[in-house]
């Protein structure tokens, strides 16, 4: 009896993924839970029915609902990936009632964000809830690794070799000077105090630069997260720059990463010259600042004077970083020639994941090799 079971439920499974067409040869009728998931299914993948969840239909809401019943997380994210895709299906998030059905990731934050200017305004407080939702996720995840990374790297950069007694680092001096130690009296002679000195309020200054163009969408989220959070130490000043083939600043909205993101504008061209122009014109101090330029670095603007733009920065010291993409979707597509060109001027240029990001900063603030750090972390490089 419980290997006919078994039979059944496997076929079942072929059953639904097959589709239920005369041709399946599965000959079995489903019912109950299996019959829902099937028509759920149905409705997305069956390309005799795609019309049964076209924008307008009542039964969007219900499916949505309905998927995220039958399936877990992952695969929620991606049907509505799917349906997005396959369905057209990118106005139902101009439904309220849909947007609270829809399970929040950073795909959906990078949609909301491309169709902000069309959400009509009985939507937009559903979907800035719905934005918040991730924000705070990622806050939760990142927040606490980017703060001990860089908070470490600048500590150590601030490291005083002749503190006053009231700066001494008791735990790193007596580590320093073990081999010092007198069995004879018991006691270690600290021939070499460690400790921190006083700091200034900000040590480095950090400037992400990012492409809002919509092939950068969920680069530009992560990057919406790590600048808020580095925005929150003191010893950083830290500066957001997005751009398409205009230039905005949005540091003023660090402290709400929320608000940051609806000012993005995805979509449009891409000026990434206009965008160094600006970002050398805020550089105050070019020996202390870190530029992250986030793009693919397919240029719409002047190639020839983004390269020159990009040469006078490294020459007047600035450390320069490109990322070709911050997310965790693979190799990004790039263009090829300038990032070729970059890497000639000693810019490191490579895709980061997010979880890589606090320890690249770090690095990048400590002033270590990152074209070497990346290859560490076996993160693929322009050379």
């Amino acid at each position: 009896m419980e290997e006919n079971e078994k039979t059944t439920a496997h076929l079942e499974r072929w059953r639904m993924v097959l589709g239920g067409n005369e041709n399946d040869g599965t000959g079995v009728t489903l019912t109950g839970i299996n019959l829902q998931i099937d028509q759920t299914l149905e409705a997305l993948y069956d390309a005799e029915r795609q019309g049964s969840l076209g924008p307008s239909s009542p039964n969007i809401s219900r499916w949505l609902g309905d998927i995220r019943t039958y399936f877990p997380n992952t695969v929620v994210r991606v049907m509505q990936q799917d349906a997005f895709k396959r369905l057209n299906l990118t106005s139902m998030l101009l439904e309220k009632e849909m947007l609270e059905n829809v399970e929040p990731d950073v795909h959906l934050v990078a949609t909301l964000m491309t169709l902000s200017h069309v959400i009509p305004a009985k939507t937009k407080d559903t979907a800035r809830q719905v934005v918040r939702q991730v924000v705070e996720a990622l806050l939760k995840k990142l927040q606490q690794p980017t703060q001990q990374a860089i908070a470490g790297s600048l500590n150590r950069a601030a490291r005083n070799r002749r503190p006053r007694h009231n700066e001494i680092n008791w735990h790193s001096t007596i580590l320093k000077n073990l081999k010092h130690y007198q069995p004879r009296y018991k006691t270690i002679i600290p021939e070499e105090r460690i400790g921190y000195g006083k700091r200034r309020r900000s040590l480095k200054d950090v400037v992400l630069c990012l492409d809002q163009s919509g092939s950068m969408g969920t680069s530009v989220i992560y990057s919406g997260i790590f600048g808020a959070v580095m925005a929150s130490i003191p010893a950083i000043q830290t500066r957001m720059v997005v751009f398409d083939t205009n230039v905005v600043d949005l540091t003023d909205e660090l402290q709400d990463p929320v608000e940051l993101l609806f000012g993005v504008q995805l979509g449009g061209g891409t000026d990434i010259n206009r965008a160094l122009t600006y970002c050398q014109q805020i550089i105050q101090r070019p020996a202390d600042t870190v530029l992250v330029l986030i793009t693919d670095l397919y240029e719409g603007g002047d190639a020839a004077e983004m390269r020159k733009r990009a040469r006078t920065l490294v020459e007047a010291g600035v450390q320069v970083v490109v990322l070709l993409a911050l997310n965790d979707e693979g190799a990004p597509s790039y263009d090829h020639g300038n990032a070729a060109y970059m890497a000639t001027l000693g810019i490191p240029v490579f895709a980061c994941t997010p979880d890589k990001f606090p320890d690249l900063m770090a690095a990048a603030l400590s002033k270590q090799d990152i074209g070497m750090w990346a290859a560490k972390e076996e993160l693929v490089t322009k050379h």
